[in-house]
């Protein structure tokens, strides 16, 4: 059910050992970013730094270590919607948001911060944006997504002018108070602070949810079992350029455990208070814990009818008059007595968990999202279905799997009776829930694998048809699909890939072109995972440049007067080049209006770089066209893909133009002759092979003269090399075989790739060979000197600051500040690495 995928610790233990009372929290964001804190003593003057450490999953020793400046013990950490920004709250009510320095997964900074001097801070929220979207299980087989995942009606926690969500944040504190942040636009900070109650206690632990109607709901506790858990109404308002709170007090409860007489003593403390999803504030989990156990209650809030005394039962009822409603709480579960409890973790997948969709998910056995996580004392982790709360997995121990020897009994056995043992202080799932991050009470950092069966056997069809629905809806979101890519096994690849690509041309045009390039970058990652189709990782790649560099050049072309049909330049071009069949490049230009296409000569020569790579690459594939009777090898994916190869020749016709108006933005190429006109000639080569694949449905083979004429093309013209693909240094292609990756913090996992030799053919550079800028197609020498960044997810290297000057340039550059041609984060990387 569970497996450990990798083991994070530091190189040098801290000589100070987490005592239990100081808590460790850990935090896991939607683009798989995973923040957690350690407490760092000086041996010198004893001074304790408290540290926020941040990591992105795939490159888990690369991490990013914040000397935080809280003064006290963090106690929060939250991520924001979006995965970018990042809140942390410690003991002296100080908090602190964080972003990224220059869009960089590995540097972060903090301008914005708000504090409730000397009150700790026990619960901390970003206001809700009003998007909530639902995943239906009972809808996996629809061929619409817009039936799998819909859009729910939420209304955020506040609203600017014209409905837009207002940013900021929430905090409860230690002595009951509840502070607001709010975000303006002009980005100063409105707050304001107000009590949950009008008679305030001390707060042990309280958790924060959203309703749909843009309220917020908080509930509380003293800590003590025997104590009301207080749930609060919370409404966030902005009057007169003020931050107004206002709160109402809502039905309470008192756990079971308090009123059994067997256990009315047994757990004095509530050590955990949580919601079962931020946007269901009528759920919540409670556990009780003693010294050596913990019990775990799962709370439901009902509408029942109230009961009328008996007085008024005979009076004649008023016609229309309903029974009057009151709001109560039921307990809907609860488990036995357990071992202590030291973390919870709860899913983030927006599954609906009314009776009907449990039943759906048990039959479809889809368990992503069913289930909690509960870690406990003795270092073992158990899964329990978040409503009925039975136990559908079980975990003994990270050791276990790494350091037993045959014939010795379980790590976790030997621990027990060796007094203090290793076990979770903070626990967080993955955003699909197929992976547990936690960091253990020595600051080591444990990823693990959940399955998405739970331990059910599985045919091969539910199992591929449960990872597509995941992948399928990371595509909708936007989400980063690591986790996903922990279960596909190197078989699975062709058939995820294949599956995903029919669901894809199922959906409308509209959908399908929000989707276009997110879908490619999907089936890149997962291509990597299997050496057989590690070429077709490589073609994706290409695609996904050609498709940024058709839409830039496009860009480029104005149309000769205002009153303008309804067609653009770039959209004429396309619809003459699809009509026109002709192989002469020059026949094909005489049918375009030529003035559409004239631009000033700095912008064309500025583009010369990413001009050269379309011209690279038609010659690249047309020289291995006679090489592809395997699937292996780059460039196959191309051969049948009739779109990209009209997006070839459409730009190619579009560079001959432009080359007749600054002959220096040409594609340059080595020929063997001096008079040949090589665009002509690949022109003519690509125009063949695009007339045998441009009806996609029914394909045909190359003929035997195309092929012929292939052969030669090497005689005729130096062909380019594949230094141009990125090379992906992650951790996920070492992660297919079952045994656990023990890291180290500050060093590359470094071991070769588990797969066959072709893949590392294909993704390996020789020591000596030129470093690419693989956005600006730009080489960078052997050893190059500029700092430069590459992506987390396909491995994409661009020099930091840009070295161009011209304004065509820049605008290709700030189209990939944010986020990699893939959508990946990008991560600094230092100049001898890169």
């Amino acid at each position: 059910m569970m497996e450990v995928a990798y083991v994070c610790e530091w190189e040098k233990r801290p000589k100070s050992n987490h005592c239990p009372s100081i808590p460790l929290v850990c935090a896991w964001s939607c683009r798989n970013l995973v923040a957690f804190t350690t407490d760092l003593k000086n041996e010198e003057d004893e001074k304790v730094s408290h540290m926020v450490h941040i990591i992105d999953t795939e490159h888990p020793w690369d991490v990013y270590s914040i000397y935080s400046g809280h003064a006290e013990v963090i106690s929060c950490l939250e991520w924001d919607q979006s995965g970018s920004r990042l809140l942390s709250a410690d003991g002296d009510g100080q908090i602190k948001c964080w972003a990224m320095a220059d869009h960089l997964v590995n540097s972060w900074e903090t301008s914005l911060g708000s504090a409730v001097d000397g009150d700790p801070i026990i619960a901390l929220s970003w206001l809700h944006n009003g998007v909530k979207l639902a995943l239906h299980v009972e809808m996996s087989g629809s061929t619409n997504f817009g039936e799998k995942f819909s859009r729910v009606k939420f209304s955020p926690s506040l609203t600017l002018f014209g409905g837009k969500p207002m940013e900021g944040w929430l905090a409860v504190t230690v002595s009951g108070l509840v502070t607001v942040s709010l975000l303006k636009p002009n980005g100063q900070l409105l707050t304001a602070s107000e009590s949950l109650c009008r008679l305030r206690g001390r707060v042990s632990l309280a958790d924060i949810a959203f309703t749909g109607g843009g309220n917020i709901v908080v509930a509380a506790t003293d800590g003590s079992s025997s104590s009301p858990v207080q749930f609060y109404k919370v409404c966030v308002s902005v009057v007169n350029e003020k931050c107004r709170i206002d709160t109402e007090l809502l039905p309470s409860l008192f756990m079971r455990c308090t009123t059994d007489p067997v256990r009315r003593d047994k757990y004095p403390a509530v050590t955990h208070l949580k919601f079962l999803t931020r946007e269901n504030s009528e759920q919540v989990l409670l556990c009780a814990s003693s010294q050596t156990g913990s019990i775990v209650e799962c709370w439901s809030l009902r509408k029942e009818g109230l009961p009328v005394n008996n007085i008024f039962q005979h009076r004649s009822p008023v016609v229309g008059e309903k029974q009057p409603m009151i709001l109560k709480w039921r307990i809907l579960s609860a488990t036995n007595d357990l071992d202590r409890v030291s973390a919870v973790a709860l899913p983030k997948l927006p599954i609906s968990i009314s009776n009907p969709d449990l039943k759906v998910a048990s039959d479809t056995k889809f368990c992503p999202g069913l289930g909690l996580a509960l870690a406990f004392h003795d270092g073992s982790i158990q899964i329990l279905h978040r409503l009925s709360l039975h136990t559908m997995g079980v975990f003994y121990g990270s050791s276990s799997g790494s350091s037993q020897r045959p014939g010795e009994e379980p790590a976790i056995k030997r621990q027990r009776a060796g007094g203090h043992t290793v076990h979770f202080k903070a626990l967080q799932f993955s955003w699909t829930s197929l992976a547990l991050a936690g960091v253990d009470n020595h600051g080591k950092l444990h990823m693990i694998r959940v399955s998405p069966s739970m331990g059910q056997m599985l045919d091969m069809n539910t199992l591929l048809r449960h990872l597509l629905f995941l992948l399928e809806y990371c595509m909708v979101t936007g989400y980063d699909w690591w986790d996903v890519l922990l279960h596909v096994q190197p078989g699975m690849v062709h058939n995820l890939v294949e599956k995903l690509h029919e669901e894809y041309m199922r959906q409308n045009q509209a959908l399908q072109q929000v989707l276009s390039t997110r879908i490619v970058a999907v089936k890149a990652s997962l291509c990597k995972l299997s050496a057989a189709t590690a070429a077709r990782a490589c073609d994706f790649h290409a695609k996904l440049l050609l498709i940024a560099i058709s839409a830039t050049l496009k860009s480029l072309l104005r149309p000769h007067v205002l009153n303008t049909p309804d067609k653009s330049p770039g959209d004429r071009l396309a619809e003459i080049c699809t009509k026109n069949t002709d192989t002469d490049i020059d026949k094909v230009m005489i049918n375009l209006k030529t003035e559409e296409f004239v631009l000033d000569g700095p912008p064309l020569q500025s583009l010369q770089q990413l001009i050269q790579w379309v011209g690279d690459f038609v010659l690249y594939l047309m020289a291995n066209l006679p090489n592809q009777g395997s699937i292996v090898r780059p460039g196959f994916g191309f051969l049948r893909d009739g779109s990209s190869l009209g997006m070839l020749r459409e730009m190619m016709v579009m560079i001959r133009i432009w080359g007749l108006l600054k002959p220096g933005c040409l594609p340059i190429y080595t020929a063997t002759s001096d008079n040949q006109d090589s665009m002509s000639l690949l022109f003519r080569l690509l125009t063949k092979l695009w007339l045998c694949s441009r009806d996609e449905g029914h394909p045909q083979e190359p003929d035997e003269p195309l092929i012929d004429e292939c052969c030669l093309l090497p005689s005729q013209l130096l062909v380019p090399s594949m230094d141009w693909l990125p090379v992906n240094d992650g951790i996920i292609c070492k992660l297919q075989g079952k045994q656990p990756l023990r890291l180290q913090f500050g060093k590359p996992y470094s071991l070769p790739v588990l797969n066959s030799t072709a893949q590392v053919e294909i993704f390996s550079r020789s020591p000596g060979a030129q470093r690419m800028d693989n956005l600006r197609c730009l080489h960078m020498g052997v050893c190059p000197t500029e700092e430069s960044k590459a992506c987390t997810r396909c491995g994409c290297v661009t020099m930091l600051r840009s070295p161009n000057k011209t304004n065509a340039m820049k605008q290709w550059e700030q189209r990939w500040i944010k986020n990699c041609l893939c959508g990946g984060l990008w991560r600094r990387i230092l100049s001898t690495l890169s």
